[in-house]
């Protein structure tokens, strides 16, 4: 694969989050399109938008995160900005530290890691490496659509696997199941989780909602693949909209369980400066009949706010609508057996390079518990 400064992806090119342009908070000048008279009608039609993929030359694959609430210190994006479009997206804001917009550009500029199994390999090989759990997909999706032909995030699986450190998994993307082989061998030695993210059963919703993701049914499909092949799996309903999906909850999670998930979690929507009026745009031109009660009701759980910053309240909300939703999700899950049991990966096993590896070692050593998103709410 070409590593040149970009080159162009045409799946889906009809499919967006949205067209908005939204102006980037850090930059001093800006530019506006208008209409000067000169053009007709037609010829003001915008043309379609293409992805663009531009190369990372970042010098380190792990981020580390200070967030308590998070519950794991490094993860692993092999890729800023995401295709999967959706308008709720609370990483949007992160592409303007790039110089582009948190709208149109999020989702059709994407920056890519091309190295990032060599820096992978690179971290492990260091002596002041602790294994413990990595978490991908932290800000943006490893198996977004370009993951299809790039294989990056397989490398990297390839990685952790060589070097049997563990690895939790959340996607919204049924293309996990292409790297089944790998995730399987990982299972064996308790290196790895996979959680599913469903939003909605509803298909006009999805597709309207997260306009470049497979179908719901695909990844109650993928997730039930992985259960079959020993994965351990569950869904992560990301995120909880009160007033349009609040009341799924319970069907997610009796389709997810129905899929052989063991585990779920969800978090609340929050709608940081810049994802606020892509949101209220999507609302309008989607459910415009429901927008006003939907953001009335976001309100009502982030304290009169959209965005909630603040650790310990700002992935599940404060608030009586907010206890309701805990309350739903928690008596499902219980009535369902969700999250009865709490698989602790394993480091058991890392080795580095060089170093003798065995299928099973020594007594199991396992680490702090993994990630919030996969213990009980």
């Amino acid at each position: 694969m070409s590593h040149s400064c970009f080159y162009r992806h045409r799946l889906f090119v009809m499919l967006r989050g949205t067209e908005l342009r939204t102006p980037n908070r850090f930059e001093t000048t800006s530019i506006e399109t208008f209409d000067d008279g000169w053009n007709s009608p037609e010829s003001l039609v915008l043309p379609v938008i293409e992805t663009q993929f531009f190369t990372d030359h970042s010098k380190s694959i792990l981020a580390k995160n200070d967030s308590p609430d998070l519950g794991f210190t490094y993860s692993i994006n092999v890729y800023r900005g995401c295709e999967h479009g959706c308008a709720y997206c609370y990483a949007r804001p992160t592409h303007e530290y790039l110089g582009m917009n948190a709208g149109i550009d999020f989702e059709s500029k994407i920056m890519v890691k091309h190295d990032a199994p060599e820096l992978l390999r690179g971290a492990f090989e260091k002596p002041s490496w602790n294994p413990q759990v990595i978490m991908m997909s932290g800000n943006t999706d490893c198996y977004q659509p370009a993951e299809r032909h790039l294989g990056i995030t397989r490398k990297i699986i390839e990685v952790l696997l060589e070097y049997r450190n563990p690895v939790g998994i959340v996607t919204k993307n049924a293309l996990v199941l292409r790297d089944l082989d790998l995730l399987a061998e990982m299972a064996k030695l308790n290196l790895v989780s996979v959680f599913l993210s469903i939003t909605t059963l509803d298909r006009e919703l999805a597709r309207k909602l997260e306009p470049r993701t497979p179908t719901p049914e695909r990844r109650l499909y993928a997730m039930r693949e992985l259960s079959k092949a020993g994965v351990p799996a569950g869904v992560m309903i990301g995120p909880v909209i009160p007033g349009l999906n609040d009341e799924e909850i319970p069907k997610i999670l009796q389709a997810a369980q129905d899929a052989g998930a063991k585990g779920a979690g969800y978090n609340v929507v929050r709608l940081p400066f810049a994802v606020r009026p892509i949101f209220e745009e999507w609302l309008h031109k989607n459910v415009p009949l429901e927008a006003k009660k939907i953001m009335s009701r976001i309100l009502m759980v982030r304290e009169g706010r959209m965005n909630d910053p603040e650790f310990g309240s700002r992935m599940r909300g404060t608030g009586g609508y907010a206890e309701y939703i805990r309350d739903l999700f928690r008596k499902t899950c219980k009535r369902l057996g969700l999250n009865a049991e709490h698989n602790e990966l394993s480091i058991a096993h890392f080795r580095r390079a060089g170093e003798k590896l065995t299928l099973f070692d020594e007594a199991d050593m396992t680490l702090t518990p993994p990630p919030k998103a996969f213990k009980p709410a």
